[in-house]
């Protein structure tokens, strides 16, 4: 497995992965429905804009040579913190089919490996609440419950 990062060319790939993670995440709350009914509805803005970004990279995870999901990764700090500087996953995707076979695992270790490379002193994720099977995938990956987030919808 490999990340390798997404181009421009790469776009309609990630926007199609994006909306199969997005509408698996509607089950988990209200506040997750998305304001599209088709992935072609979709604008590729959102992740033509993480290519101009120097805070934020995503890649594809190839295996064998064929793309079996994605990665978001967005660099912080927290300059007060004495871990003060993070590599954040903020979208992970592996396709239906390559599921349950290791590769979240070795995703995460290779996010583990450019974290250090870029002197990173710590790793942050977060998942929806109810959605026990990734809150059971981060802490077999020796995450540790850190905050929660809260929301509530203005109608």
């Amino acid at each position: 497995m490999e990340l390798v990062e997404a181009t421009a060319a790469d776009l309609d790939a990630l926007v199609d992965r994006w909306y199969d993670l997005a509408t698996g995440m509607e089950t988990y709350s209200e506040l997750n429905e998305l304001a599209y009914s088709d992935v072609h509805e979709v604008p590729e803005d959102g992740f033509r804009a993480h290519l101009d970004d120097d805070d934020v990279t995503d890649y594809l995870v190839v295996h064998d040579g064929e793309t079996i999901g994605f990665v978001t990764l967005r660099e912080g700090r927290h300059p007060s913190r004495k871990y003060s500087t993070y590599l954040r996953i903020v979208n992970i995707a592996i396709d239906e089919d390559d599921r349950r076979q290791g590769h979240g695992t070795a995703v995460v270790e290779r996010v583990r490996e450019l974290a250090r490379e870029r002197g990173c002193d710590h790793l942050k994720v977060s998942c929806e609440w109810r959605n026990e099977g990734a809150r059971r995938f981060y802490r077999n990956m020796d995450f540790e419950p850190k905050q929660a987030d809260y929301a509530q919808p203005l109608e």
